[in-house]
């Protein structure tokens, strides 16, 4: 079944109750909200599983059709700077705008 909007539904099991979680982030969404990061200071948390994250500051200076480029504030950090749109939609990257620049 359909809600009205057209928004997709996923159901998640918590305990005995089922949820309705309705997903309204699209890669669109996503893109246009880098777009606006563009040249911009921001904090990136990436998800490396099993409850392990890295968080780091970084500038957002590279939007291209499937992926974006941060470039980390400290030039020692040896992991990955490129990043696709769906990361985002799927949990694994977050990207804040830092207010503290």
């Amino acid at each position: 079944m359909r809600p009205p909007d057209g928004g997709r539904i996923i159901f998640a099991k918590n305990g005995k109750n089922n949820l309705m979680i309705k997903v309204n982030t699209t890669i669109n969404a996503i893109k246009e909200m880098v777009n606006g990061l563009h040249q911009k200071p921001v904090t990136v948390k990436l998800n490396l599983g099993r409850n392990k994250f890295v968080t780091f500051p970084a500038t957002l200076n590279g939007i291209y059709p499937s992926l974006f480029t941060v470039s980390p504030d400290d030039k020692n950090f040896l992991g990955k700077t490129a990043y696709s749109y769906s990361e985002i939609l799927c949990g694994r990257v977050k990207i804040a705008k830092r207010d503290d620049v």
